[in-house]
């Protein structure tokens, strides 16, 4: 399983090879969701830029996108029992023991046949049982995206060599801001000159204001039903629309000026093609649009545990974006805070530098280089 070898993918119960000894062998458990698996390979790939032998071996299950996204991008994955970690007291949680003890049993296998010098986690169901397979063998980095720490990170972090986190306030004891590890496609973004071929690409015009909307992969209601409101108002003025109304969701009617898509594949093509964005604010949005420069009307979801507002709080109080709550969004809340920024090129790239300042575009090697310190290389 060295740097450059095919990437393979081993179920767990099947017994990982023998040890290969020499240079840096770095674990990083961030399966499940891709806001987890892609911090993980951003940080993975800043590794081999700075360390080009390092071997990176990656934690997973068979569920979620781990099986898709981390062989495909060139990793060995191994694969450990999943531990699904229940928010609330339920039947689920008198399972947990069992569960935990499989897995961290199987890590320990993978840490000894990688010689691993290093774990880093970044949360989810598969840190959990990394940490504890670690704790007293290997040295362990912990990430946490989010303002408020998930229960796989607010253990690993008792122990950890260091805590890495996206923003301040998480909870972590010994947080160090360093921000979101990215992709370097969208860190080394050049705008400006992929925007021609951005704005060709989604059949946009070349010149005049576009606003990019987008609510994840299913799609916001709220967020569809403001561009359904207030699109007339916006094509009039020759704004343009690029809306990705998600795999669940409802596109406005039919307009000139108006681009539904039910996703988006090259998001580094739409940002480069936008100049004002409309959308939700999780951790990985959030630092994606501060890292191009690019200033957004940020909505939180409504649900869950008020994360979201407090993952635009940085960007907002440094003047790169807005807040507004979910109920409040719609059509003429989306015309009032949007126009202006649409109508004055000045107003909106004041705004993208100040969201440029406040964000971390350089995380995947900020936490590289704190790996490979704890890993004493």
């Amino acid at each position: 399983m060295r740097t450059g070898s095919p990437a393979t993918t081993r179920p767990a119960g099947e017994q990982a090879p023998g040890p290969v000894s020499g240079g840096l062998s770095v674990v990083v458990a961030g399966g499940g969701s891709a806001g987890h698996i892609e911090p993980a390979l951003a940080v993975a790939d800043a590794i081999r830029r700075l360390v080009p032998g390092a071997r990176i071996t990656a934690l997973g299950t068979e569920k979620g996108l781990d099986t898709q996204l981390i062989p495909a991008r060139g990793y060995p994955l191994e694969l450990i029992p999943p531990v699904p970690l229940p928010r609330k007291p339920t039947a689920d949680l008198l399972k947990l023991p069992g569960n935990v003890r499989g897995a961290v049993k199987r890590v320990r296998e993978v840490l000894e046949a990688a010689e691993a010098d290093v774990v880093v986690g970044f949360g989810g169901f598969v840190s959990l049982p990394a940490y504890l397979g670690a704790r007293g063998r290997v040295p362990i980095v912990v990430h946490e995206a989010n303002a408020r720490a998930g229960l796989a990170n607010k253990v690993g972090a008792r122990f950890a060599s260091a805590v890495c986190v996206a923003v301040p306030g998480t909870g972590l004891a010994n947080e160090e801001v360093v921000g979101m590890p990215l992709r370097r496609s969208i860190t080394t973004l050049d705008r400006a000159s992929l925007r021609p071929e951005a704005r060709t690409y989604f059949n946009l015009p070349p010149h005049g204001p576009v606003l990019l909307v987008f609510g994840g992969s299913q799609g916001s209601r709220t967020l569809n039903e403001a561009v359904a409101a207030s699109l007339p108002a916006f094509t009039e003025r020759g704004i343009s629309v690029l809306h990705a109304y998600g795999k669940g969701g409802t596109p406005a009617d039919p307009r000139p000026g108006y681009v539904p898509v039910p996703y988006i594949e090259r998001m580094d093509l739409a940002y480069a093609a936008a100049d004002v964005v409309l959308g939700r604010s999780g951790m990985t949005t959030v630092a994606e649009l501060t890292a191009v420069g690019l200033p957004a009307v940020y909505v939180p979801l409504p649900h869950g545990n008020g994360e979201q507002a407090l993952n635009a709080r940085p960007v907002v109080e440094a003047g790169g974006g807005k807040l507004v709550q979910d109920e409040d969004m719609n059509g003429d809340r989306a015309i009032d805070e949007l126009m202006p920024m649409l109508t004055d090129p000045d107003l909106a790239l004041a705004m993208g530098r100040r969201a440029r300042a406040a964000g971390h575009g350089e995380a995947d090697e900020k936490i590289a280089r704190i790996v490979l310190e704890v890993a004493g290389r």
